[in-house]
């Protein structure tokens, strides 16, 4: 019998997994939770709860996408139900759910970050400022959208009131910390609990408009590999910042099982982490896994078992990937539902197309969020792969379509 998995989300992150999962020997049977039309044709698509549909359909693993439902406990719930999961404990999912809880933590193992101050008064926050730019943070998860690099007082202040006083992402408090000089850096870790396995690097791009202009997204591409960033480099990285969490963690009872992923400024004094996530990224996930030559269902059953990944190591195609991001109009602020869908007849085989905000209208597709597409292409060389991804990327229209025409520039320059 194949082994039957369950994907909970309903993005582009989801939609790649599906896809990477399906490329493995095992030829597992894969169901979402609650998926997208374009995950429909990859997958069964399930409305239930995820507990309910794992226990019911006797599944032998759940991959958890997004970030909400991992510091919400669904890991927990489901090994109480003896249902194995890919995805940290809730214990261990603060990482993301609380950026204090983060800094307290890498302050205990000594990893480097940005100074910084928890606040819950406007005034405590501009005293805690030394110098502008300045980050001001909302200590809850706020899908990419609660962090504000404030360049003057006023616009710290404006910050503060909305997370403090409008409580735009709940009673959290407020993480001020220095801003940091330098470029950034996505690296994921596979997680057993013991150990930590740097997947390839990534660049992802999370402002709206070319040049890095404009308010923050929940990412607009990103590309894999990153010049300067080899398998030596990544492993350092991997040691310096994700294997001091992995052993607190599992010292304070609390391993860490599932993707670690570091939000990393490379700054004149070496990396410096800007934040934890519990997740795999997204737009990352979209450009790292068509590049994994590993049996990702493999990897990630092992993960799930204390020192499974003992001795593992994960292979990469020696191609570039880039993703482009096509967004719908009004986002981030808003987003436009319902426009038709065109010319995804027209993409070639070899570009991958993952959905993350689709719908079914009768016979057409229609747009059903914020972030609607990823294209993602592989190449030879950077300039391949971009080439590629906005040849098919202009291929598809929507009313109102947003993307960016930089994605991956910079490593073109590089390899020029």
């Amino acid at each position: 019998m194949p082994p039957k998995v369950l994907v909970v989300g309903s993005g582009g992150r989801e939609h790649a997994l599906v896809r990477a999962l399906r490329r493995s020997f095992q030829r597992p049977e894969i169901l979402s939770v609650p998926g997208n039309a374009g995950i429909a044709g990859d997958a069964e698509v399930v409305s239930r709860d995820p507990e309910r549909i794992a226990v019911e359909r006797a599944v032998d693993l759940v991959v958890v996408g997004p970030e909400g439902p991992l510091v919400e406990g669904l890991a927990d719930r489901l090994a109480v139900a003896g249902v194995r999961c890919f995805g940290p404990s809730a214990a261990a999912a603060r990482l993301e759910g609380s950026k204090a809880f983060a800094k307290e933590v890498m302050a205990a193992a000594g990893v480097p970050t940005a100074a910084y101050r928890v606040v819950t008064t406007v005034e405590q926050g501009l005293d805690a400022i030394a110098g502008y730019p300045a980050v001001v943070k909302a200590d809850a998860l706020a899908a990419g959208k609660g962090v504000v690099i404030a360049q003057d007082e006023e616009a710290a202040r404006e910050a503060l009131h909305a997370f403090l006083v409008e409580r735009r992402h709940g009673d959290a408090p407020v993480v001020v910390e220095e801003h940091l000089e330098g470029e950034e850096l996505s690296l994921l870790a596979l997680c057993d609990g013991e150990r930590a396995i740097p997947m390839a690097p990534a660049q992802d791009y999370k402002r709206i408009f070319d040049g890095d202009q404009g308010p923050n997204t929940g990412g607009m591409g990103s590309y894999s590999p990153v010049p300067g960033i080899d398998a030596a480099r990544a492993s350092d990285i991997c040691a310096q910042v994700h294997q001091p969490v992995v052993d607190l963690l599992r010292e304070r009872g609390t391993p860490f099982h599932g993707v670690l992923y570091a939000g990393l400024m490379l700054t004149a004094e070496g990396p410096s982490v800007l934040e934890f996530n519990v997740r795999f990224g997204d737009p990352e996930t979209q450009a790292v896994l068509p590049r994994l030559r590993s049996d990702l269902l493999e990897t990630l059953m092992a993960a799930t078992e204390p020192g499974g990944l003992r001795g593992a190591s994960l292979e990469w195609s020696e191609e570039w990937a880039v993703t482009v991001v096509l967004a719908s109009a009004g986002y981030p602020a808003s987003s436009s539902s319902g426009d038709v869908i065109g010319g995804l007849d027209r993409v070639p085989s070899g570009v991958e197309v993952t959905h993350a905000g689709t719908a079914r209208r009768d016979s057409e597709l229609v747009t059903a969020g914020g972030r609607v597409l990823n294209v993602t292409a592989l190449g030879y060389d950077p300039a391949a792969a971009r080439a590629a991804a906005y040849a098919a990327a202009d291929m598809i229209r929507f009313k109102g379509r947003q993307l960016r025409r930089d994605i991956a520039l910079r490593a073109v320059e590089r390899s020029a």
